[in-house]
C-alpha cells in the first residue's frame, strides 16, 4: 500500500487512487480557504488543488492537467501538479503553497 505524507501526516491508501480523493479521506485538502468550496470537485478545471510532489514519483500529466496549468494564475514551470488528476501508485510526500490556488511557490509551505 503507498503511503502519502502530507502536512505532517501519514496516509496510507490503495495503489491508483486519485491523490485528491486520498487526501479528502483522511480529513485534509489540497485547497487552501474558499478553494475547499469553490472547486471543481476533481475535474482538473480550476487548479485549486496544485501541489508539489516532493518525494515519489506520479505519472506524467494528463491532459487536463497540462492545459490548467499552462495559464495564470499558475506557470507550467512551476512543477506544481493537480492533485485530482494524479494517481497515486507509489509513496508520496506532497506539499501545498499559499494562495487560492496554492501557486505562491516562492512563499513558504503551508504547515
Amino acid at each position: 500500500m503507498p503511503k502519502v505524507e502530507f502536512n505532517g501526516h501519514l496516509i496510507e491508501c490503495e495503489a491508483g487512487e486519485r491523490l485528491r480523493d486520498v487526501l479528502l479521506r483522511a480529513g485534509e485538502t489540497p485547497h487552501n480557504d474558499n478553494a475547499q468550496w469553490l472547486n471543481c470537485r476533481g475535474f482538473g478545471t480550476c487548479g485549486t488543488c496544485a501541489v508539489e510532489i516532493v518525494e515519489g514519483t506520479v505519472g506524467e500529466k494528463t491532459a487536463r492537467e497540462r492545459w490548467r496549468l499552462d495559464f495564470p494564475p499558475h506557470d507550467p514551470s512551476s512543477g506544481l501538479r493537480l492533485a485530482c488528476q494524479i494517481r497515486v501508485e507509489d509513496d508520496l510526500k506532497v506539499t501545498k503553497y499559499p494562495g487560492f490556488w496554492g501557486q505562491h511557490t516562492d512563499e513558504e509551505p503551508i504547515r
